[in-house]
C-alpha cells in the first residue's frame, strides 16, 4: 500500500511500545501516565450514570451537537470560572479527551513546514500529532520555573512560529510549573508578536500544598489583547476518568468554528452518554472531595519517592521535588544512556520512560521520566530499590 507521506514524520510512541514490554509478572511500572484506578469516585459516576439513563435516555443516547452537550458545556464554563476564567458556555466546544483538542489545534492551524514551538522536553503525543501535520518543531528549554520565557521570545522572533504550546503548570514530563511572572511575561510576549499560544491544561487541579498559579486563560485578563491569541485546552481524564474521554477547548470564535468543522469530519461529537454523565457529576458536589484524596495521596507518594531516590541512588540521579502533577523528572548524573539504563531495569523487573522521546530535538539521553501515580507506596519503595539495584 502506498501511505500519506506525512506519516514519513511520525513514529510509533516509546511510551506505547514499552507498554509491550510489562506484561511480564511481576514488574512494576512507573511509566505510565495513567490516574490511579482505586481513587476514582466510582459511587459518583454511577449515581450520576444512573440519573442520566433514568432521566433522559432519549437524548444522551441520540446523537448530538458537535460543539457538546449544552448542560456539560455550562458545567465547563462554572469549573473554569471558579478557576478565575471568564469563560461562556458558548466559548468553548467539548472534545474527546484534551488529546483530540491538540489535534483539531493541528489541523486547523498547521501546514506542512510551518514552524511550531514547544517545550523541551514537552508531551510525546504533541510532538507525534503537529508532526503529523508537518509542523517543523523547535525546543525551548524549561527549568524549575517553567518555560525560559527570556529564550522563547527569541525563538518567537528569529522563527515566527505558527503557534506555541505550553504545558504551565505540572509539566508532563519535566513536572515544572511556570511561574506567575513568568505567565504574565508570556501573555505579553503572545500580544505583542501576534503569536498563539496553546495552553495545555490536564494537571492543575492535582497541586500538593499551595494552589499553583492562576492559568494563562485566567491571567488574560490582566495583559491586554492577549485573549485572542490563546487556545486553553483542558481535561477530566486526570481527575474524574480517562475512559470517559471528556475534554474541552476554549478559544476565540474562529479558531472554535474551524475545530467544530473539523472535528464534524472526525467523530461528529463527542459520547453525548459520556458527557452527560460529567454534567451531572459536576452537580453533585463531589468533584472537590474527590480531588482532595487524588491531592494527599499521590503527595504521599511522591515524597516516598524521593526519599527512596535519595536513600537507594544517592548523588546517581538528580532530580526536582514535583510540587503537583503525576512525575518526576530525573537525569543521570554520570551522563550515561537512560535507554540503557531502562533495559536494564527491565531486566529488574522495573519500568520506566527514557526521556530522549520527550525532546523535539537535540534530546537529553541522560533523562529519565517516573511517575509515582498509579503505584503505591509499597510498590514504589521496591520499585526504585529495583531501579537503584540496575544503575
Amino acid at each position: 500500500m502506498q501511505f500519506a507521506p506525512r506519516l514519513q514524520n511520525v513514529e510509533t510512541s516509546a511510551i506505547r511500545e514499552l507498554f509491550k514490554l510489562l506484561g511480564r509478572p511481576g514488574i512494576i511500572s512507573f511509566a505510565g501516565g495513567f490516574p490511579d484506578p482505586a481513587l476514582f469516585d466510582v459511587e459518583g459516576i454511577r449515581t450520576a450514570s444512573e440519573w442520566v439513563l433514568r432521566h433522559s435516555p432519549g437524548p444522551v443516547l441520540q446523537y448530538g451537537a458537535t460543539e457538546g452537550y449544552p448542560p456539560l458545556r455550562e458545567g465547563i464554563a462554572r469549573f473554569m470560572q471558579a478557576k478565575g476564567a471568564t469563560v461562556a458556555a458558548d466559548g468553548l466546544i467539548v472534545t474527546t479527551g484534551s488529546q483530540q483538542a491538540l489535534d483539531l489545534i493541528g489541523k486547523t492551524m498547521i501546514s506542512p513546514g510551518d514552524k511550531v514551538i514547544v517545550e523541551a522536553p514537552t508531551f510525546l503525543a504533541t510532538i507525534q500529532c503537529f508532526r503529523l501535520y508537518g509542523a517543523q518543531l523547535i525546543g525551548a528549554p524549561v527549568d524549575a520555573d517553567g518555560v525560559r520565557v527570556d529564550v522563547l521570545e527569541k525563538l518567537i522572533l528569529e522563527h515566527r512560529p505558527k503557534l506555541v504550546y505550553l504545558i504551565p503548570t505540572f509539566g508532563n514530563p519535566s513536572g515544572a510549573t511556570l511561574s506567575l511572572e513568568r505567565r504574565l511575561r508570556v501573555l505579553e510576549l503572545a500580544a505583542r508578536t501576534q503569536t498563539l499560544v496553546v495552553e495545555d491544561d490536564p494537571y492543575g487541579e492535582l497541586y500538593f500544598g499551595a494552589p499553583p498559579p492562576p492559568s494563562l486563560l485566567a491571567l488574560s485578563a490582566q495583559v491586554d489583547a492577549s485573549r485572542e491569541w490563546l487556545a486553553h485546552c483542558g481535561s477530566f481524564s486526570k481527575i474524574l476518568s480517562p475512559g470517559l474521554r471528556v475534554g474541552w477547548m476554549i478559544a476565540g470564535p474562529e479558531l472554535l468554528a474551524m475545530a467544530t468543522m473539523c472535528k464534524q469530519f472526525s467523530d461528529a461529537h463527542t459520547s453525548n452518554l459520556s458527557q452527560a454523565i460529567a454534567a451531572h457529576y459536576l452537580t453533585l458536589n463531589r468533584l472537590d472531595a474527590t480531588l482532595a484524596v487524588v491531592r494527599s495521596t499521590y503527595a504521599r507518594r511522591a515524597l516516598v519517592m524521593a526519599e527512596c531516590l535519595r536513600a537507594t541512588a544517592g548523588e546517581a540521579i538528580s532530580f526536582e521535588q514535583p510540587q503537583g502533577g503525576m512525575f518526576f523528572w530525573a537525569r543521570l548524573t554520570d551522563g550515561s544512556d537512560a535507554s540503557a539504563f531502562a533495559k536494564r531495569a527491565i531486566d529488574k523487573l522495573v519500568a520506566f520512560v527514557p526521556g530522549a522521546p520527550f525532546f523535539a530535538s537535540d534530546p537529553d539521553l541522560c533523562a529519565l521520566r517516573l511517575s509515582f501515580a498509579t503505584a503505591d507506596e509499597a510498590k514504589i519503595r521496591d520499585g526504585i530499590a529495583r531501579l537503584a539495584s540496575a544503575l
